[in-house]
C-alpha cells in the first residue's frame, strides 16, 4: 500500500514539473502555435490549387413485367445500382464523354483529358444502399466539372445497357455545382487547425527537451531536489571592484 502511495506522489510531482515547464514557456508555445496555424492557412489559401465539385444522380429500375413494386423488385434494383456504380467508371461509359465534341470545343483542357484522369476525378456510389446512384466530379474548373457530368449522365445509360441487359437507368437530377460554387478543397480551416496542433507539439517538445538537457541549478530548490540534501547556506556573489574599493 505504501508503494502505491509513493507512485501516486511521484505522479503528482511529475505532473507539477510538466505544468511548470508549460507555464515557463507558455508565451513561446502560443506564438509558435499561432505562427504555424497562420502559415498553414496562408499556404492552403493562396498556394494550393483549388478544387470544385459538381454532382448528379441516376436512378435504377428493375426490368419486370409486373406493375406492382414490392420488396423483391426494390432489392433487385438496389443490387443493380451497386453494379452500375462500378460500370460507370468503365471505358465503355467514359469514352463517349471523352469524345464529346462540345466539351472539346468549349474547354481546351478536355482535349488533354485521358480515361485514367477522368476516372480518377469521378466518385460514384449508391446512396445508402438505395436505387439512387450519386456521381460527382472534382476539377479546377467548376463549369467544366458540371458539363462533363451532364454529358456523362446523358450517355451513361446506353453504355451500361450495352454491358448489362438488365434493368434500366436514367438521370434523377441534373448536373449541378456543389457547395454554392465554393471550393471543396483545400479546407483552409482544417489545414490551419492541423498546422496549429503541429506547431503546439513542436514547441512543447522543444520546451521539454531544453528543460531535460539543462543541467544547471537556477534556484536553491533545484539544488536541494537534485542532491536530496538540505541547503545549509548561500555564498553571495561579490563584486570585486566594489570589494577592493571598500577594503
Amino acid at each position: 500500500m505504501e508503494e502505491n502511495n509513493g507512485g501516486v506522489k511521484q505522479s503528482e510531482i511529475d505532473l507539477r514539473v510538466v505544468l511548470e515547464i508549460i507555464r515557463k514557456n507558455i508565451i513561446p508555445i502560443i506564438l509558435v502555435t499561432v505562427l504555424f496555424g497562420a502559415a498553414f492557412y496562408v499556404y492552403s489559401r493562396y498556394f494550393v490549387t483549388k478544387q470544385y465539385q459538381a454532382s448528379a444522380m441516376l436512378i435504377v429500375n428493375n426490368n419486370s413485367s409486373t406493375t406492382v413494386v414490392n420488396n423483391t423488385e426494390i432489392t433487385a434494383a438496389q443490387s443493380l445500382a451497386d453494379l452500375y456504380a462500378i460500370l460507370i467508371k468503365s471505358d465503355t461509359v467514359l469514352n463517349p464523354v471523352l469524345e464529346d465534341e462540345n466539351l472539346k470545343e468549349q474547354y481546351p483542357m478536355h482535349n488533354s483529358m485521358t480515361y485514367e484522369k477522368l476516372r480518377d476525378s469521378l466518385s460514384v456510389s449508391s446512396v445508402d444502399s438505395t436505387q439512387i446512384i450519386s456521381v460527382s466530379m472534382k476539377s479546377t474548373d467548376m463549369f467544366y466539372a458540371r458539363d462533363v457530368l451532364a454529358s456523362l449522365i446523358k450517355t451513361a445509360p446506353d453504355g451500361i445497357m450495352e454491358m448489362v441487359e438488365a434493368g434500366t437507368v436514367s438521370s434523377f437530377t441534373d448536373s449541378k455545382i456543389d457547395n454554392n460554387g465554393k471550393p471543396v478543397s483545400p479546407n483552409s480551416r482544417r489545414i490551419a487547425i492541423i498546422g496549429a496542433l503541429l506547431g503546439f507539439v513542436i514547441a512543447l517538445a522543444i520546451a521539454f527537451l531544453r528543460e531535460l538537457t539543462n543541467n544547471t541549478f537556477k534556484t536553491e530548490d533545484d539544488i536541494a531536489k537534485s542532491l536530496g540534501i538540505p541547503l545549509l547556506g548561500m555564498i553571495p556573489a561579490v563584486d570585486t571592484k566594489e570589494f577592493n574599493k571598500n577594503v
